[in-house]
């Protein structure tokens, strides 16, 4: 583990898993396995942890090219939505990146109309959303990120759809105040949703977000992420 890049185990460990994602999103290789290439399994506790950080994004291959995910990296997720439910008092973020990464799983890894191994639970509340002030708006939004999808429809989804101009004023915001991670997330909601004022300039914007803020990749990740889902727009 290059500790460069980290200042704790868990801090590398999700900075390897995040890069192994960005690199199966580049090759778009789906039979290569995340958690094996960056030398984690389901009985890797710190491991484990990194995946509740990385969530439902470490599927995000298999997703974005509508491929069968590589069975340790299912078994690593799962073990991570089992060991690390969200407590009564979770913020609501945490609460719905726990509904979707249960959700990705039940949709990706396993047969239609079987039951969940890993359980479900309806959507969490999303009316907080409607009525937060577009800063706070884009900064939640962000940090659910990995919701930012096709073919996943949710009350976040809907909300975010409802408000791309707030999100296109926290992208700049975002960009202005060099927190890429968090322009890099509300680019990647845009790409998926769409709406946003031509003037934004989506496109070279989240160039500049990879080019300043690409040394943590999940910065590249959303950005790789937002690429693919705008091309497949185009299409």
């Amino acid at each position: 583990m290059d500790q460069t890049h980290a200042s704790s185990p868990l801090a590398g460990a999700v900075h390897d898993l995040a890069t192994e994602v960005v690199l199966a999103l580049r090759s778009g290789d789906h039979l290569a396995t995340v958690c094996g290439a960056a030398g984690i399994d389901e009985e890797n506790r710190t491991g484990i942890a990194a995946a509740r950080v990385i969530g439902a994004d470490l599927l995000l291959p298999s997703v974005l090219y509508g491929r069968h995910p590589h069975p340790g990296d299912v078994a690593v997720l799962d073990r991570a939505v089992r060991e690390f439910p969200p407590k009564p008092d979770a913020p609501a973020a945490t609460a719905w990146s726990h509904w979707h990464m249960i959700s990705t799983l039940q949709r990706m890894a396993q047969p239609p109309g079987t039951a969940g191994t890993t359980g479900s639970f309806e959507e969490p509340d999303a009316a907080w959303l409607e009525q937060a002030p577009w800063q706070s708006f884009t900064h939640q939004l962000s940090v659910l990120a990995p919701l930012a999808v096709p073919a996943a429809p949710s009350a976040v989804q809907r909300a975010a759809a409802a408000r791309a101009v707030d999100l296109s004023r926290g992208f700049v915001r975002a960009v202005r105040r060099r927190d890429w991670l968090q322009a890099a997330g509300a680019g990647r909601w845009l790409a998926a949703i769409g709406g946003e004022p031509d003037t934004l300039g989506l496109e070279r914007g989240l160039e500049f977000v990879e080019l300043m803020g690409g040394h943590d990749p999940r910065v590249t990740l959303h950005v790789r992420a937002a690429r693919l889902m705008a091309e497949a727009r185009a299409r």
